[in-house]
C-alpha cells in the first residue's frame, strides 16, 4: 500500500463528509460548561465512522483511540466555543453550519471545531488502513478551553494518566506548522484605601487615585517587557478597574483591578507578580486568581490562572516529522511559525514538558469574530496531515516520504 496516495485519496473521498461533521457540530451551541450535546454528537460521528474505542472521562472530555502501539501520540481539539456577540454583525446565523461556496460557516468553524471534524476523518482513515504501528493515536475532544486553556489537559494527564509522548494541537494555523506561543496569566489587585467624607478628602486614602497610579505604571511597564526573537514581546494591560465606597459623598475605600499578562520566553509567574507588586504602595494585594467552575458533568477541577509559555526547537524531531508529512502530501514546504493566542499547549508542553506542534484548518484572524468560516479544502488537508504524521514519526527512512 502506498501510504501517501492512500491518505490523499481517502481525505479527498471524505471531503464533504468532513464538512458535514463540522456543520452538525456548529448547529449545537457549545460554550464552555455547556458542551454535553456536542460531545455526544461527536461520539456518534466517531462510532458511525467505525471507531470503537471511544469513551468520555469524568471532566467530560471525549477520548478516541486508533492503534495499540507502546508510544502515545495525542491529537487534540477543544470543542467549546465563545458566544456569538452582536448577532447583527453576522451575515449568516452563527449556528447555521451552512455549507456554501467551499466554506463551512458558523461559530466554532475555526476556533476550533474544524480541527475536531478533521480529526474524525483522520481516525476513520487510520482505522480503515488498519494502522498498527508504534503509536497509540489518541484523538481528544476537550472541554472548558475557552474559559481556562489547558485545564482539560491537566485533568487528562494528572487524573486520567493519559500522558502522551508527543501531541498535535489542531487550533487554527492556516495550515502552517506552529511550534509554540507566549504564555499568559491573569493578575488581580485588591486595593485598600480609607474612606472619609467627600467634603474633606484629605482625611482619607482614595483608591481611585492610587489605582490610577498603578494603571499608569502598568502602561509604562508594557514598553519595558522582554522580547524573544521567535515568540515576540511580552505584554501587560489593565482590563478592569472597579471601586466601591459607602456613598457618592464618600472617598472610595476599596478597589479591584484585573490585568491581562502575556509572557514571552524567560518570563515567569514570579517575575510578573514582582513587577506589578513594585507598582503598588503597600496597601494592595497582588495575586493570581483561581478558576473554579464545574464542567457539564458536575466535576469541579480547579487551577490557578497561570498558563506557561512554551515552544520546542525548530529542529525537534516532531517539527521535522511535521515538515516531512506536509511535503509528502502537498508537494511543498510548510511555513513554521507560532500562535498569537493561547492553546492547550500551556498544559501539555508548558507545564508537563510534552513536545507539541500545531497544525489546524482556518485562519486565526476569524477566531472569536463574526462571520467565522473555514475552507473545506483546509478540512481535507488537515485530516490528511493528522493521518500521515504517525507513519512519518515511526519511519526509519523519512526519505521514503520525501524527507531529508
Amino acid at each position: 500500500m502506498n501510504i501517501v496516495n492512500t491518505i490523499r485519496e481517502k481525505s479527498q473521498k471524505y471531503r464533504m463528509e468532513t464538512a458535514e461533521y463540522l456543520s452538525q457540530m456548529v448547529q449545537i451551541p457549545s460554550t464552555s460548561g455547556d458542551e454535553e450535546k456536542v460531545i455526544l454528537k461527536i461520539r456518534s460521528q466517531l462510532e458511525k465512522a467505525g471507531i470503537r474505542d471511544v469513551r468520555i472521562d469524568g471532566l467530560g472530555n471525549l477520548i478516541a483511540r486508533v492503534g495499540t502501539g507502546p508510544k502515545v501520540l495525542a491529537v487534540d481539539a477543544h470543542i467549546d466555543t465563545v458566544d456569538t456577540g452582536d448577532l447583527s454583525q453576522w451575515e449568516f446565523p452563527p449556528f447555521s453550519g451552512l455549507i456554501r461556496d467551499d466554506f463551512v460557516h458558523g461559530r466554532g468553524t475555526v476556533d476550533q471545531e474544524g480541527g475536531a471534524a478533521a480529526m474524525i476523518t483522520a481516525a476513520r482513515m487510520l482505522n480503515e488502513m488498519q494502522y498498527n504501528g508504534e503509536y497509540s493515536v489518541y484523538f481528544t475532544f476537550t472541554v472548558l478551553e475557552e474559559d481556562c486553556d489547558g485545564l482539560c489537559w491537566l485533568y487528562l494527564i494528572e487524573k486520567e494518566k493519559l500522558i502522551p509522548d508527543l501531541a498535535v494541537i489542531t487550533e487554527p494555523t492556516n495550515l502552517n506548522l506552529y511550534r509554540g506561543h507566549r504564555g499568559r496569566m491573569e493578575i488581580e489587585i485588591d486595593i485598600k484605601g480609607l474612606s472619609a467624607h467627600g467634603s474633606a478628602p484629605e482625611r482619607g486614602r482614595n483608591v481611585i487615585y492610587s489605582g490610577s497610579r498603578i494603571a499608569l505604571g502598568i502602561e509604562k511597564l508594557h514598553s519595558k517587557l522582554k522580547e524573544d526573537p521567535f515568540l515576540g514581546k511580552g505584554s501587560i494591560a489593565a482590563t478592569l478597574f472597579n471601586t466601591g465606597s459607602p456613598s457618592l459623598c464618600a472617598i472610595p475605600d476599596k478597589g479591584f483591578m484585573h490585568i491581562d499578562r502575556r509572557l514571552t520566553w524567560g518570563e515567569t509567574k514570579e517575575s510578573a507578580l514582582a513587577e506589578v507588586t513594585a507598582l503598588t504602595d503597600g496597601d494592595a494585594r497582588v495575586f493570581v486568581p483561581e478558576y473554579r467552575s464545574p464542567s457539564y458533568t458536575g466535576m469541579l477541577f480547579s487551577q490557578e490562572k497561570y498558563f506557561p509559555t512554551w515552544m520546542i526547537p525548530e529542529n525537534h524531531p516532531l517539527v521535522k516529522a511535521g515538515r516531512v508529512s506536509y511535503r509528502a502530501l502537498f508537494g511543498k514546504e510548510v511555513n513554521v511559525d507560532k500562535w498569537t493566542f493561547s492553546t492547550n499547549g500551556v498544559a501539555i508542553c508548558g507545564r508537563h514538558g510534552i513536545p507539541c506542534i500545531g497544525f489546524g484548518p482556518g485562519n486565526e484572524i476569524h477566531a472569536h469574530a463574526p462571520n467565522e468560516k473555514v475552507p473545506i479544502d483546509h478540512l481535507e488537508k488537515a485530516a490528511a496531515f493528522y493521518a500521515m504524521l504517525p507513519y512519518v514519526l515511526e519511519s526509519n527512512n523519512p526519505a521514503e516520504y520525501g524527507g531529508k
